[in-house]
Order: C-alpha cells, then structure tokens, then sequence
C-alpha cells in the first residue's frame, strides 16, 4: 500500500472543525493555532502541546478543514494507526500544503521512525508547505533520539493546551448535545457529568450511547432515562 493509498484512508471528522471546539480553557490556544495556519508557510512549522484529553486531535483535523477551505491540500495522520505500516508510509505526504502528524509522540525512541519524520520535516519545508504536530509536552521534554529532530520541533511555533476544568467539560457535552438535536438542561449535564467517566472522549462516547437510545426510545433526556440507560 502506498502512501498515497495510505493517506486517502484517513477520513476527518465532519464535527472536528474550529468553529465548534468548545471550552473556554483552550479558545485562547485554539484562536493561536488558527490564525498560524491561515498564514500559511510563513508559519512552516506548529507544535500543539497538552495532554491526551485536550482536544489536539480534534483541533489537528480542525486544521485539515480550514486548509481544504483554502484550496491547500491537506491530510492529517494518526501516528499510532500509522506504525504498522512502518516509516516509508510518511514517503509523499510533502505533497500536500499542509501535514498534520497526531500524537508524534508515540515514535519517540524508534530511531528508523525519528529520521523519517526529520526527512518529511526537511521535504515540507523545501516545498513551502506547513507541519502540524501534536505532542503531550515540549519536545525536549520527550524521549527523543534525534537531536536534529529535537532541534526542528523546538523551532516550531508551540501552542500549549490545558486540561478541561468542569465548566469547560460542561460546555462541550451540551454542546455537542445540541448538535445532535438533544435537549441537555443544566441539571441532566451535571448528573452526566457527575457519573460519567472524567476523560473527554468517554464523556462524549456516554452521549452517543444516550443519543442512540433517546432516539430508539423516541425519549428526551431526564435523569431517570440516564439512569436507565446507563444503569447508573
């Protein structure tokens, strides 16, 4: 499979976009990173930095929407998915505008993996195109080998994230409810939010479960309906 193939795989969110990541603890750091990738290569290199429950996926793919808004070709890479197929799947991706490699993190220590992300660092910034990257702290602060490759990311413009406070995990589930269609009042988010998982992404996999039975049961969402759906 080539790489081409590879990256045609990667399908982004509808919902990831900047116009909906939510929560006012990150709007600073998500304002910053949009406004870096509206300038384009004058900007060849931007590093997200926080941990797994930030919102720097959703952001990334936010990035790969505004680019494909702009006519830049765009793809955004999930490192983890992408280490099966071993470093020569990063081989091409410099030929779209904009590259997006999520959790970079998870190849630091692979030396063979290391030098391929210097190499496509070098081959997107020889072709004027700009590198998204998100890690869950400052480069020098991770187990990477490669001091050239240290030495790049730290080049890069950092936009620091911060963990959600309740309020801002409040905001995101209604939200992301009325997307949906549903109806959250405050009191049926804050027995959500009492009872659910504290990780985002299992917040927000409690309301698509909630959503699916709301609309099989053709119920609004109350407490007793939560409870019974989730056995809480």
């Amino acid at each position: 499979m080539s790489a081409g193939q590879l990256a045609l795989g990667v399908k982004l969110r509808d919902d990831a976009r900047f116009d909906n990541f939510h929560g006012e603890r990150n709007s600073t750091a998500s304002a910053r990173l949009r406004a870096a990738v509206e300038q384009g290569s004058s900007i060849p290199s931007i590093i997200v930095c926080g941990d797994q429950d930030t919102g720097k996926s959703h952001l990334l793919q936010a990035v790969c929407h505004l680019a494909e808004q702009s006519q830049r070709p765009a793809v955004c890479l999930s490192m983890e998915e992408f280490l099966p197929f071993g470093p020569e799947a990063l081989s091409g991706l410099e030929m779209n505008d904009v590259v997006c490699l999520d959790d970079l993190d998870t190849i630091a220590g692979r030396p063979e993996w290391e030098e391929a992300v210097f190499h496509l660092y070098n081959r997107v910034n020889d072709q004027g195109g700009q590198l998204v990257i998100s890690l869950t702290d400052l480069p020098a602060d991770l187990p990477f080998l490669l001091p050239d490759l240290i030495s790049r990311l730290q080049h890069g413009l950092q936009v620091q994230m911060g963990i959600n406070r309740d309020d801002d995990r409040m905001r995101i589930l209604v939200a992301r409810a009325e997307q949906r269609g549903l109806s959250v009042n405050e009191d049926v988010a804050a027995f959500i939010l009492k009872r659910a998982p504290r990780r985002l992404a299992d917040l927000l996999a409690v309301l698509d479960r909630l959503d699916d039975n709301s609309l099989k049961a053709q119920r609004r969402l109350t407490i007793p309906f939560v409870k019974s759906v989730m056995d809480w």
